[in-house]
């Protein structure tokens, strides 16, 4: 039996591990929690050359990918936080994960919000949210989205977690692996709630 992959997608600070830490919470089935922040945290702490730097972290992304592809085809559920700012991330995934075992969660936050919080933790890099708040959603289609500007990671977690019996299909990454995809950005809802179209 094949795992399921709830995918949070959105840009740094927007609130996808606290929405991921209340899944695990507040989901019957047991889940694990497989954030990319993770992964990076494994790697030496030497400091890598900058010419090199761009190659290891395509490399980890490609690893993270591919491990969070194999714990799904084991039969483990997985929570997923991550940051789609580079389509051939999403093309990666596209050809690894079991298309109709993937809830993709659009996880939006104002700009203004992002940025706070960023200040607020201290370990990004000033401007990482906004360099990615453009591109993060670009794909635009979605099985649900939430926007944690004003929407708890609580109730974000409960509104994922009372969607789930009643996933669409085709699903969200269904769709995205069709040649005639959806226009991008079309069916765009607040808070959370099903993605039209």
């Amino acid at each position: 039996m094949h795992g399921r992959i709830i995918f949070l997608n959105g840009t740094s600070s927007s609130g996808k591990s606290s929405i991921a830490r209340e899944l695990l919470r507040v989901l019957d089935e047991p889940y694990f929690h497989m954030p990319v922040d993770a992964f990076h945290r494994m790697r030496t702490s030497r400091e890598i050359d900058a010419g090199r730097l761009p190659e290891v972290l395509h490399r980890t992304w490609r690893g993270y990918h591919r491990a969070v592809a194999g714990m799904a085809a084991a039969g483990n559920n997985v929570v997923v936080d991550h940051v789609l700012s580079e389509e051939w991330r999403l093309a990666d995934c596209l050809g690894l994960f079991d298309p109709r075992e993937v809830v993709l969660v659009g996880v939006r936050c104002s700009l203004e919000e992002t940025e706070r919080r960023e200040r607020e933790r201290g370990d990004r890099p000033p401007g990482l949210a906004a360099r990615q708040y453009e591109r993060v959603h670009a794909h635009g289609v979605y099985d649900l989205e939430c926007d944690t500007t004003t929407t708890s990671p609580a109730d974000c977690a409960r509104a994922i977690a009372a969607f789930l019996p009643h996933r669409p299909s085709p699903t969200a990454f269904e769709r995205l692996r069709e040649p005639a995809s959806p226009v991008p950005g079309e069916g765009v809802t607040p808070a959370c709630g099903t993605r039209g179209g």
